[in-house]
């Protein structure tokens, strides 16, 4: 169900033929495509980037509009010189072109915070203990991100962690719902809110979010959702089929949107914030203030915006939303699950690697996110390689979930030379390899990764003699003789000096 602007933004898109030409020519938008690093054989090639799941690259379209925006740049709070007005009607833009983009209604807030998700669960823990403190438990998932447990832990109090479905091939797939229904009828009492993860960052994984905020309505109880995964990949609504499977709060990040430098969001229901002191003081937020006293605004967002916003960080966010808003979601979605069962199919011929988690898209939803581990090789060895003689970069560790990656050790066994989580030693540190799209990714991508992890397959005794493990508790693996030093890349020092010879 959409609201009537909601409604009225998707009537003004365009033809399907013409939002899939916009799509393709958005694809090719982006900046670091075209960046190209040394091998450890001697070439140089151009890189091919699968780790958006980490952070997405940024949208050159988007940066081209803000860029132009700025030349009206001034501080906002102020409508009386013409940069100030413009600048605070953009910010103002801002807000509500992401707060379309989630399909939220009037009575919904949207609120720039912090440098991801991360501050944004943060200062909901906070606001959400603050108004139900008689309510001091959290329910959520054993594959949530760290982001998503351990503010309700220091902020709220106890967390009660559900275990997830199993697949008729016995891999781990989204939340249970009897397991999740069992514990808030144990814990309704107490229960202040479930927080849930709408994909997850290690299986790709899809939560049913609207059935769970159903169930913690019936308690009730609140439903925030982390949505950093899933913003970029799929459709995403606060309101659910009818108002009791609305999401109450949902909090995004900038980076994984393909726009880093821009902040993350929360989009809450404006009740949870009336009545209570803003979690951060400052400039902008007040109607008064004395030596002995001040009043706060009751306007929102205002009120939960104290200091100098990140305007071109704002800005940016919200052009990148409504590119990916007006040519459509849907489609975004279409065929970033085309290219994610091209890759799971590829990926799962490959002898000796496993997939975790569910991957078969007719029994589980997911997103374009991979976790998988080569028998023979430990996964830093693997992501070292891949960078260090193809150019493929990938993410490999824990990936800020490491319950929920211990526990998927566990089920498939210790692949890779990977431990299960009883024993961590230098050589020992139990993690993932993983492979993560974003919408500039092609079959072109997947295929070199799929080569090269071929030949890793192949010959694992050449590649262990090529590199020694760190030693540092990482798990991560080192080139012997290859080295690439970052400044060799780019340094902000000698740039700043080639600025200034060229100004004499």
């Amino acid at each position: 169900m959409l609201d009537s602007a909601s409604t009225s933004s998707i009537s003004a898109r365009a033809p399907r033929s013409d939002r899939r030409s916009q799509l393709d020519a958005l694809r090719r938008a982006f900046t670091g495509l075209d960046t190209e690093y040394p091998l450890a054989d001697g070439t140089t090639a151009p890189r091919t980037y699968l780790d958006s799941a980490a952070s997405t690259l940024r949208c050159s379209a988007a940066d081209d509009i803000v860029r132009r925006a700025l030349r009206h740049y001034a501080n906002t709070h102020s409508t009386l010189h013409a940069g100030a007005r413009i600048m605070t009607h953009l910010y103002e833009q801002a807000h509500e072109i992401v707060g379309r983009f989630v399909d939220a209604p009037d009575d919904y807030t949207t609120v720039f915070t912090g440098s991801g998700v991360t501050g944004g669960l943060n200062r909901m823990a906070r606001v959400l203990a603050e108004r139900r403190p008689e309510r001091d438990l959290v329910i959520t998932t054993l594959m949530e991100h760290h982001a998503n447990d351990l503010p309700h832990r220091k902020h709220v109090g106890e967390v009660v962690h559900v275990p997830l479905e199993n697949d008729p091939d016995g891999e781990a797939g989204r939340v249970d719902l009897s397991a999740l229904r069992a514990a808030i009828d144990e814990h309704a009492d107490r229960l202040n809110y479930v927080a849930v993860t709408a994909a997850s960052n290690v299986t790709g994984i899809v939560n049913p979010v609207h059935e769970v905020a159903r169930h913690a309505h019936a308690a009730g109880a609140l439903c925030v959702v982390d949505a950093a995964q899933s913003a970029a990949h799929v459709p995403i609504s606060v309101q659910g089929p009818d108002a009791a499977e609305a999401l109450d709060v949902v909090c995004m990040s900038g980076h994984k949107l393909y726009a880093p430098g821009s902040p993350g969001v929360i989009v809450a229901r404006e009740a949870l914030f009336e009545g209570l002191e803003p979690q951060v003081v400052g400039g902008g937020i007040v109607d008064r203030v004395e030596t002995d006293r001040y009043e706060i605004t009751d306007a929102l967002p205002e009120r939960e915006e104290a200091g100098t916003p990140n305007l071109p960080g704002a800005l940016r966010l919200a052009a990148t939303l409504q590119l990916l808003g007006r040519i459509g979601m849907d489609l975004v979605a279409e065929d970033e699950r085309e290219l994610a069962q091209y890759a799971l199919e590829r990926f799962a011929a490959i002898d000796g690697l496993t997939i975790y988690g569910s991957h078969r898209l007719e029994v589980a939803d997911r997103i374009g996110v991979i976790a998988f581990n080569l028998a023979d090789l430990p996964h830093g060895l693997v992501a070292a390689a891949l960078n260090d003689y193809f150019g493929v970069a990938v993410r490999n560790e824990c990936f800020c979930a490491q319950p929920f990656v211990r526990e998927l050790l566990g089920r498939a066994g210790n692949a890779g030379g990977a431990a299960d989580g009883a024993e961590c030693g230098p050589e020992t540190q139990p993690g993932m390899v993983r492979a993560s799209l974003g919408l500039y990714n092609t079959e072109q991508d997947i295929d070199a990764a799929v080569e090269a992890l071929s030949d890793l397959a192949a010959r694992p005794d050449w590649y262990r003699e090529q590199y020694r493990p760190r030693l540092d508790g990482s798990g991560d693996w080192v080139h012997r003789s290859f080295e690439h030093p970052p400044e060799q890349a780019f340094s902000l020092e000698e740039e700043v000096d080639a600025w200034l010879q060229s100004a004499n």
